[in-house]
């Protein structure tokens, strides 16, 4: 299908996201893609995983740019030639893109009940305690918006030795809210960010901005 949603946060900041319903064959024929990203699509094993990989390059061109225009750094983090910053996600049959004049994370993660049995891992035990008090279907929703807040912020600092559960902290929120603040603390760095969420279907998407 084309382009599933545009959300402009602000004037400087456009969120891009698509849908996969298309096969492979009908994506690749509307891409062009550089050598290096032909290899690495060549790579993959998963047809989900390359549709994806090439519905975020139909993302790129609904701004006018195409895969000559992104690159990673040696940390695998994503540049625009322009400038601007840019991050990626994708989750089973959506992906985003988020493009902005500032410094931004994304990512988006399906509501899933196997959530809960990791939680511990990125969620220290005060903060999972609290959130235990809640019913079933909040609590997925909550751990998934704090997982997603952890890795957009991750994506923005994308440095090694962060820990999600012991250097990322996010303030308690209500998901009716859709937004909530976070902290990175690490070695000597300490770092405010707001996170802005919403529910897409039975996806949460979140979105993280350095403060």
């Amino acid at each position: 299908m084309p382009l599933f949603k545009i959300i402009n946060r602000t004037p400087a900041t456009q969120i891009l996201i698509w849908k996969v319903t298309e096969s492979f064959d009908e994506l690749v024929e509307k891409v062009v893609l550089k050598e290096k990203t032909q290899l690495r699509l060549n790579g993959m094993k998963s047809e989900m995983h390359q549709r994806a990989f090439l519905s975020v390059r139909m993302l790129i061109q609904e701004i006018g740019i195409n895969d000559f225009d992104l690159h990673y750094d040696e940390f695998g983090k994503p540049y625009l030639n322009d400038h601007q910053h840019i991050s990626i996600t994708h989750s089973h049959n959506f992906a985003a893109i988020i493009v902005s004049e500032e410094t931004v994370g994304i990512d988006m993660e399906m509501q899933r009940e196997k959530i809960i049995r990791i939680a511990d891992k990125f969620v220290n035990e005060k903060e999972l305690k609290r959130l235990q008090s809640f019913n079933a279907e909040d609590y997925i929703k909550k751990l998934t918006v704090k997982w997603g807040a952890k890795e957009a912020i991750f994506k923005i600092r994308n440095e090694k030795g962060i820990s999600f559960k012991d250097h990322i902290q996010v303030s308690p929120f209500e998901i009716g809210e859709k937004e909530t603040t976070a902290i990175l603390e690490f070695e000597n760095l300490k770092q405010a960010f707001a996170i802005f969420f919403e529910e897409i279907e039975n996806f949460t998407l979140v979105y993280a901005f350095e403060k």
